[in-house]
């Protein structure tokens, strides 16, 4: 989705799949060459109007990278509660905001994911199908040659150094509804 806020000085809300998985007993981390930036990058996108932050990185997940949530395990540090009258979403692992140049910014939420094999399904038609699963040393390599982004190298870096701390969830524990009930806050 393009862009929601074009003034300078916006922000717009992303969400980023970081996703791991182990061949040959070494973690791997899967990046695919963004269309428009023209770098090696995480999986991920705009939060858009009429989506919850987890509906959006459900689709682009499913989009960039063939993956259908049921192949795969969302990272969480903590149990959540349960709340009656919410739908309960996945805590990201970071957040932060970054630069994308002219005086715009993107405030991404961070997740981590553990796959257990390869995707069932194809990229989307007009998604990037230059697709890598790359050990941390590659990674370094690629962003020292400037064709990966040096943050998706420390972000999966700290994923993997912590990723005893986390608690694999099935993706699909997680629903992709919006409350039916709840209550009503007016101003």
């Amino acid at each position: 989705m393009p862009h929601i806020h074009t003034q300078p000085g916006q922000h717009d809300m992303t969400v980023s799949a970081y996703i791991i998985r182990k061949v040959d007993g070494e973690w791997r981390c899967l990046v695919h060459m963004h269309r428009k930036a023209g770098k090696l990058m995480q999986v991920g996108g705009h939060v858009e109007l009429n989506e919850t932050p987890w509906q959006t990185l459900v689709h682009e997940i499913r989009e960039e990278s063939g993956y259908q949530s049921s192949e795969l395990d969302v990272l969480q540090i903590l149990p959540l509660p349960t709340i009656e009258t919410a739908v309960m979403h996945p805590v990201p692992f970071l957040s932060n905001t970054h630069t994308v140049g002219n005086a715009h910014f993107h405030s991404d939420w961070c997740y981590g994911f553990v796959a257990a094999a390869l995707p069932h399904h194809d990229v989307a038609e007009a998604e990037s199908t230059d697709m890598r699963w790359c050990s941390l040393a590659e990674l370094r390599a690629l962003a020292e040659s400037g064709e990966c982004l040096r943050d998706i190298v420390t972000i999966y870096s700290f994923l993997l150094d912590n990723i005893s701390t986390f608690r694999r969830i099935p993706c699909n524990e997680f629903s992709l509804a919006k409350p039916l009930r709840g209550e009503t806050f007016i101003p």
